[in-house]
């Protein structure tokens, strides 16, 4: 019997990421439609289908929020770096820096049409709750420190507009970019102005390569 509990442990644990999942699922989807002030543990409890009690463990709202976001756009909860994402890692491992663009670039779009409708939830909230405000900080710090190691591969990487640039010429490449690739700018070329996200897609590579190559 000794011999179970291993086993009766990993289903334990696996059930509860199951739930954590849902839970987080649900989460994104209520503060999409409801707004942050407007959404409340029971309303996503109901649509979990769990308990409120099951939704108190994972957190307070703000927690709910950011690890609802983290999840939407990069597939895991985690107050992590992008980079360290295994679809991440992947495109980072790649020798070519064209390639390496078009491959990030698209995984970035796709990953702004998702969050778009959460995003704009997030932002709305830090503006008039300071704790989420101070969640959101730390989210934007994170995502600039993920464009400067961007620049940083990339000149690695050989690509002579990067190569030349000084410390001060990088962060403000690694600034431009985490502008032009960010949820807002899907928010207004898609939701806004009606742009498909294919669209999308194609102007933000180019966009891209030609902020790289002007740097």
């Amino acid at each position: 019997m000794a011999g179970t509990r291993p086993y009766r442990s990993t289903l334990r644990q696996e059930h509860a990421q199951q739930t954590r999942r849902r839970i987080l699922e649900a989460a994104a989807s209520v503060f999409s439609a409801r707004g942050y002030a407007s959404a409340s543990l029971a309303d996503i409890a109901a649509s979990a289908g769990v308990s409120v009690e099951s939704v108190k463990v994972h957190g307070p709202k703000r927690a709910l929020l950011l690890a609802a976001f983290e999840l939407t756009f990069g597939g895991e909860a985690g107050e992590s770096s992008l980079t360290e994402r295994p679809e991440i890692a992947a495109i980072a491992s790649l020798d070519d820096p064209d390639r390496m663009l078009a491959e990030l670039v698209p995984f970035i779009a796709a990953a702004n049409a998702r969050t778009s409708g959460l995003w704009a939830t997030f932002t709305a909230a830090a503006r008039d709750d300071t704790e989420v405000g101070a969640v959101l900080a730390a989210l934007l710090g994170r995502r600039h420190a993920d464009y400067a190691a961007m620049v940083a591969l990339l000149g690695e990487r050989g690509l002579p507009s990067i190569a030349r640039l000084d410390e001060g010429g990088r962060r403000e490449l690694a600034d431009a970019l985490s502008f032009v690739m960010s949820p807002e700018g899907h928010q207004q070329l898609v939701g806004e102005s009606g742009w498909s996200d294919e669209r999308y897609t194609s102007w933000l590579l180019e966009a891209v390569r030609t902020l790289i190559a002007a740097a």
